[in-house]
């Protein structure tokens, strides 16, 4: 990672001297995109750092959630280079302005290569969404510089000046339909909305075939970063011992473990007063206490009916 963010710093040295030199919008918006790869990767490798971090009183979870946040702030920074980008393109299409094709090319070539010995550094990392976010912005460089080299060639060999911004809107087209996904998936994933790979009729369906369980309700699945997930659920069970409960529950953990790579799993088990009449809404209680009543035709020694006992969680405490 470190060696791939100073050899990034390289190409923006080269393409930003040879924008100025060659007056090229293409090759400016390239070195643009550039400087964001340099806040990208920088921000990729603080993110895995930090995700290293043991979890603590304060995050119980741990710090994965840092690589998310540091690929929601890449794609919106690309997003703002593109419409910056297309702003000045649309510009220069009005007034196009002399351009150095030989000098534009000379500076794409050497940007190409430096990007692609940087994007084979990086490969190998799928599943971070963070990782991937960052080898976005290396990867459409590569792209948007092969692009500038046949720019540069046709203004070489016709002159035609309008190809430079034309191709300037391509480039920040490829970047941003890139970044979008990047903001659309970023942003499911820190609303706690479920992993775009997990299909929760199949985790219902895989707990709901489980032996002695009857019912399965209130079941949640979020994750912790692009490669940790985890798991909430109530499960019915018919009258078992406790042992077979326990091992009904740790059956469970293995399989979602092994089928949908859900690591961490909370389950409640739940048999003599299950829960899944209780309305489970968005930011209320989920305990029964609000909504059982419990009553009792037991005689007070002062002869009078015994009170009810106390709701769960309330206070029994005597005057």
């Amino acid at each position: 990672m470190k060696k791939a963010l100073f050899l990034t710093f390289v190409i923006l040295a080269v393409e930003f001297a040879g924008g100025l030199l060659s007056h090229s919008l293409a090759v400016l918006a390239d070195a643009g995109h550039v400087l964001t790869d340099v806040f990208a990767l920088g921000l990729a490798w603080f993110a895995v750092e930090q995700a290293k971090r043991p979890a603590d009183q304060r995050r119980s979870y741990g710090y994965q959630r840092v690589s998310i946040l540091a690929a929601l702030v890449n794609a919106v920074t690309l997003i703002v280079i593109v419409i910056a980008i297309a702003v000045e393109a649309v510009r220069r299409l009005g007034h196009p302005e002399p351009v150095q094709g030989g000098v534009v090319i000379v500076s794409a070539l050497i940007a190409t290569a430096i990007n692609a010995y940087v994007v084979l550094g990086l490969r190998g990392h799928g599943k971070s969404l963070n990782l991937r976010a960052a080898l976005l912005h290396v990867t459409s460089d590569i792209g948007s510089s092969a692009g500038v080299v046949v720019a540069g060639a046709i203004i070489l060999l016709t002159g035609w000046l309008y190809i430079d911004p034309i191709l300037s809107l391509g480039i920040a087209a490829l970047i941003a339909y890139g970044a979008w996904g990047i903001v659309h998936e970023t942003v499911n994933l820190l609303l706690e909305g479920t992993p775009s790979d997990i299909n929760l009729g199949d985790v219902t369906g895989e707990i709901a075939a489980t032996e002695h369980v009857t019912g399965v309700h209130d079941l949640h699945v979020w994750a912790l970063s692009s490669e940790a997930m985890a798991l909430s659920a109530h499960i019915v069970l018919e009258e078992c011992p406790l042992g077979d409960a326990e091992h009904v529950v740790r059956d469970l953990e293995t399989r979602l473990c092994s089928r949908f790579a859900i690591g961490h799993t909370t389950i409640q088990v739940e048999s003599c007063h299950p829960c899944g009449e209780i309305h489970h809404g968005g930011g209320e209680h989920n305990h029964p206490h609000e909504h059982v009543v419990v009553t009792s035709s037991a005689v007070s020694p002062s002869g009078g009916r015994a009170a009810p006992p106390p709701a769960a969680g309330s206070s029994s405490r005597g005057r």
